[in-house]
């Protein structure tokens, strides 16, 4: 990878680094009210559970882009941190943040998929 795609990724990651954290700030939407309507409870749980799930899914891309533009600084950007070759430039332009190749990610994703159990009726 070139000095030029390093730094057209850096900026890249960078704007998406303030788009993330700026969206980190909305944690007010967690505040849990009291209300004597069981049903608006119901959905100010919701909307509760909701945000939170939101809220980890940025915490957990932020962390991603971080460690990218960290690795871009190390000079390791771009290399797969599990075999260490090559991210191709097509996953590299669809996940800027990628840390491993896309065979190494699907062996990772293979491995948290839950096991195939033939005795339970509802998989088999």
């Amino acid at each position: 990878m070139t000095n030029v795609e390093r730094r057209k990724f850096k900026g890249l990651l960078e704007a998406k680094e303030a788009l993330v954290s700026g969206s980190l700030c909305n944690r007010g939407e967690i505040v849990i009210q009291q209300t004597p309507d069981a049903i608006d409870a119901v959905q100010m749980a919701g909307e509760r559970e909701f945000a939170i799930r939101n809220l980890d899914r940025d915490s957990s891309m932020l962390r991603q882009i971080r460690g990218a533009l960290a690795r871009i600084e190390d000079g390791t950007y771009g290399v797969c941190q599990r075999c260490e070759e090559d991210i191709s430039p097509k996953r590299i332009h669809a996940l800027p943040w990628a840390r491993l190749c896309i065979e190494c990610q699907e062996e990772m994703d293979r491995r948290k998929t839950p096991a195939y159990d033939a005795a339970d009726p509802i998989t088999a």
